[in-house]
């Protein structure tokens, strides 16, 4: 008998624990595909936007705030379901499936600091420019999403994936650059070249622990001198004035 109980688990080890560990396993795939899903939706947005605003690169600034204005119904598309994904997955520890979004969250980040700094979500006390950073607070206003936080298990926008948002940016600048020059726009350059500056300034005083987020950073400096190749080929040119463009000329 005692035989026969050791085979089939008679009283040393409880069936219901495996039982619950298949439980605990089907509960997890089932909320991972419920968060596949949203991120689907969220995907199908965030690509929506890239296209609209990936068309800076053939409009003058002039046509800019038709060019944000037609993007505005997939940056509110993308706050519900942002809001959705929150409610899912503030319901779990946040690192247990935050891997699922980062990426995702990250793009999103991206969109809206590259609209802001194309001059929309500016506050109404001032006019509508290019050139702005927006803060990670003002992200996550945009994004209907929580920042940076700490103490308690909910969904958020973390300072690493605003960072690489960043880093997004500079590179998508970088690009507007050259275009702007092909559309005859020598302002721009100037403009980019002094706000990539300051912000790689700003990554130079951060000591990242993030490997991904700092082989990036480290980046940032290529794209640095390929604006200043071409604020420089400007003044050669004398496309620019001299004096306006010698900061960003010096080598």
């Amino acid at each position: 008998m005692a035989e026969q109980s050791a085979s089939d688990f008679g009283g040393a080890i409880d069936p219901q624990i495996f039982k619950q560990v298949q439980d605990d396993i089907d509960e997890d795939i089932k909320v991972r595909d419920e968060i596949r899903g949203l991120l689907k939706s969220l995907d199908k947005q965030e690509r929506s936007i890239q296209s609209v605003l990936s068309r800076v690169h053939a409009v003058p600034a002039s046509a800019l705030p038709t060019l944000l204005a037609s993007a505005k119904p997939s940056f509110d598309q993308q706050r519900e379901i942002l809001k959705e994904l929150g409610t899912v997955a503030s319901k779990y520890p946040y690192y247990k499936y935050n891997g699922l979004w980062s990426k995702e969250i990250q793009n999103a980040s991206y969109g809206i600091v590259l609209a802001g700094w194309l001059g929309a979500f500016t506050p109404a006390d001032e006019k509508p420019a290019e050139g702005r950073l927006m803060t990670i607070a003002e992200v996550g206003e945009q994004l209907g999403v929580r920042v940076n936080v700490k103490d308690i298990d909910v969904f958020h926008l973390t300072l690493e994936e605003y960072l690489h948002s960043l880093v997004t940016l500079i590179e998508e600048l970088a690009r507007l650059a050259v275009n702007s020059v092909t559309l005859g726009d020598y302002q721009r350059p100037m403009l980019i070249s002094r706000f990539v500056k300051e912000l790689h300034a700003g990554f130079q005083l951060l000591n990242l622990k993030n490997d991904s987020l700092r082989r990036r950073s480290d980046s940032i400096k290529y794209n640095v001198k390929k604006i200043e190749d071409v604020v420089y080929d400007l003044a050669l040119r004398k496309l620019v004035s001299s004096s306006t463009a010698q900061p960003e000329a010096e080598k």
